[in-house]
């Protein structure tokens, strides 16, 4: 048996110490726009809520999400939970055109780095204003 059929990742969502913070340098950084309403946590609506982003024409989602018990640490990949988030892009050439728009916006950045090993791929990594790592990965050899 095999599992049903699925569409691809829907959102990605993660919980940030300033919710409007996090909110404005999506917008900034990956053009996602937001969702003109908030999201209360399902059954645990006192605990916080989140703000949802998308882009207008890719479909990426991401939900920023706020909880009353956060006690403001930033995130790193070495502790349990998210380690990065990878946006994939067509071209090689579109890794050069990302990392002039991070430096135009501020972002620091690792530049195009090309690697060979395991697989062919070339990424440029970052991180987001809670050290969430992203990442913009293509995988075209």
């Amino acid at each position: 048996m095999t599992p049903p059929p699925s569409t691809g990742l829907h959102h990605f969502a993660a919980t940030v110490r300033d919710v409007e913070a996090s909110a404005a340098w999506y917008e900034r950084v990956l053009g996602l726009q937001r969702i003109p309403a908030p999201f209360p946590h399902w059954g645990n609506e006192e605990s916080g809520h989140a703000v949802v982003l998308m882009h207008p024409e890719n479909g990426l989602a991401i939900g920023l999400h706020h909880h009353v018990a956060n006690g403001g640490e930033t995130a790193h990949e070495s502790r349990t939970g998210l380690d990065h988030l990878a946006i994939g892009v067509a071209h090689h050439d579109d890794l050069d055109r990302w990392a002039a728009w991070l430096d135009e916006s501020g972002v620091e950045h690792s530049g195009v780095i090309d690697a060979t090993e395991p697989m062919p791929y070339s990424v440029i990594v970052f991180r987001d204003p809670d050290n969430i790592q992203l990442e913009l990965a293509y995988m075209g050899g």
